[in-house]
């Protein structure tokens, strides 16, 4: 099956093909640029510690932090690292795993088709012993110990654990010292079976490439898979927050802050929707020219470091505002009277207009970047929306939208501080 997918607005498109092996494919054709981007990726993260195939009896509960170290077993092979092979054609390539997707991709200005070859043959080509497993083990608990000493990440995951009783989110990507340790290569080819199948992946390609070829060498190295009826189950989570409040005292050069509302989860074009509406309320609690950063700037209690994040997935989702200050107390009332503000005063029609533009323009600014649009494609497939989708439902936002999203969701009761005290600041 083969579709354009294209945006009335601004005339960009791609193509959309569901391949024969089950695998999704989208194509950017992007005439006049030289470089290209491609991401080959699975919809598999560290939240999915609960799962079974059509004909499981019973479901597969496997170690946190098993999607990250997978990830880092497949950049192996037989013969050599994935990363040596790059080196000889010129590509920059690398993989992440984040709490609902693992993606591989690659950068290059020359060589796509080698280097489409490379990346579509060494993630369908798994090889896990026990002995380079008891290797990363110990690679993998460095890079947890790193994380643990980072006072940005810490914040986060504290807010988080905080946020939710049981949804795996709260858990760090890459899982626990004691929790790696029971990874095995057998656990190891269970979730690759399960989650690497075709079905439950997409293969994204942008810029100076051609359609033709680059279904051809899907043609050529795609092995078809059978849809395995994939099944998730989450953990029932309650509504409210574990509790409102949590810090810690760390050798650092400001105090850090994160404050974020537990918000109710949706998915589809549904979350589509309120991601753009918790966009534009952290955009307007977060506005550079708005009487309560101002104000909280002139009396030092802030600095441009005050900005928003709208964190959205299976089961959860979250509007934090994140900076720097040593007066998270007075921060957070402020917030909260702001938040109050908007409720009884309506949004300011003027407000909304200049936001709304101006996310406007940021989204066109990334449809001429073959970086972005790679991205696009691939998280639209993981969110179950059209690629533009997005710039669509954003010129159709309305005040009341916003005003209707802060009112139901951006409940005092829901709200969690998280921070990271300077050593000598006092409790």
């Amino acid at each position: 099956m083969k579709e354009i997918l294209s945006s009335s607005r601004t005339g960009d498109s791609c193509i959309h093909v569901k391949h024969k092996s089950g695998l999704d494919i989208f194509i950017a054709e992007m005439n006049g640029f030289s470089g290209v981007e491609a991401v080959f990726a699975a919809k598999y993260g560290s939240v999915n510690t609960m799962f079974r195939n059509r004909g499981d009896k019973d479901y597969t509960v496997v170690p946190e932090g098993i999607a990250h170290f997978l990830e880092h077993k497949l950049f192996e092979n037989e013969d050599c690292e994935v990363f040596e092979l790059y080196s000889k054609t010129g590509a920059n390539g690398n993989a992440a795993t984040s709490f609902d997707r693992t993606a591989y991709f690659f950068s290059c200005s020359k060589n796509y088709q080698e280097n489409l070859k490379i990346l579509l043959d060494f993630v369908q080509k798994p090889f896990f012993t026990q002995e380079s497993v008891d290797k990363e083990l110990g690679i993998i608990g460095q890079e947890i110990q790193m994380t643990n000493d980072n006072p940005d990440w810490r914040v986060m995951f504290n807010m988080l654990k905080c946020m939710f009783h049981t949804h795996p989110v709260k858990i760090d990507i890459a899982g626990t010292q004691e929790s790696i340790a029971k990874i095995t290569p057998e656990l190891l080819y269970k979730c690759y079976d399960s989650f690497y199948n075709l079905n439950n992946m997409v293969l994204s390609v942008a810029g100076n490439v051609k359609a033709d070829e680059v279904l051809a060498i899907c043609d050529e190295y795609l092995r078809p898979c059978e849809d395995k009826g994939l099944e998730l189950v989450f953990p029932d989570e309650p509504d409210t927050i574990v509790k409102s409040d949590i810090r810690e005292k760390e050798e650092v050069g400001a105090s850090i802050f994160t404050l974020g509302w537990k918000c109710r989860p949706a998915s589809g074009i549904d979350r589509l929707k309120k991601n753009i509406a918790a966009a534009m309320a952290g955009e307007l609690l977060t506005d550079v020219s708005s009487d309560m950063y101002q104000r909280l700037l002139r009396e030092g209690v802030i600095n441009s470091t005050f900005v928003y994040e709208v964190f959205s997935g299976d089961g959860f989702f979250s509007v934090m505002l994140n900076g720097e200050t040593e007066q998270p107390d007075y921060v957070r009332e402020s917030v909260v009277n702001e938040v109050k503000r908007l409720i009884s005063e309506g949004i300011s029609e003027k407000d909304f207009r200049r936001f709304q533009k101006g996310m406007y323009a940021g989204l066109v600014r990334e449809m001429n970047d073959v970086e972005n649009v790679a991205n696009l494609m691939m998280s639209a497939y993981m969110d179950g929306v059209s690629p533009y989708d997005t710039i669509d439902l954003l010129t159709k936002l309305t005040p009341q939208d916003v005003h209707d999203f802060i009112s139901s969701e951006l409940s005092e009761d829901k709200l969690v501080l998280s921070v990271i005290e300077r050593m000598d600041v006092q409790s």
